[in-house]
């Protein structure tokens, strides 16, 4: 395995995170953008507010794209066997 092996599974590594948590950290960064400013509209500062909608918006995306998220984990391992299968 040479040195751009290894860059190129560590670059796919980093893409491959970024793709899986990305729909979880866009929902509660929209999910928080909301209540945030719902917060700002009626005066009501309590921070845990925000908490239990975020919780489940992010339970929900889970459970949405759970699958994908295997998927993808998975043809990511596949390779890198595949990888190892080579030398």
């Amino acid at each position: 395995m040479t040195e751009v092996d290894v860059i190129t599974l560590i670059r796919d590594a980093l893409i491959i995170t970024i793709k899986i948590s990305s729909p979880i950290l866009v929902t509660a960064l929209v999910v928080g953008l909301f209540i945030g400013i719902l917060q700002t509209t009626t005066s009501i500062q309590e921070q845990t507010i925000a908490f239990v909608p975020k919780l489940f918006a992010i339970f929900v995306v889970i459970i949405v794209f759970a699958s994908w998220m295997v998927r993808t984990m998975l043809d990511y391992t596949r390779n890198i066997f595949f990888m190892i299968e080579k030398f």
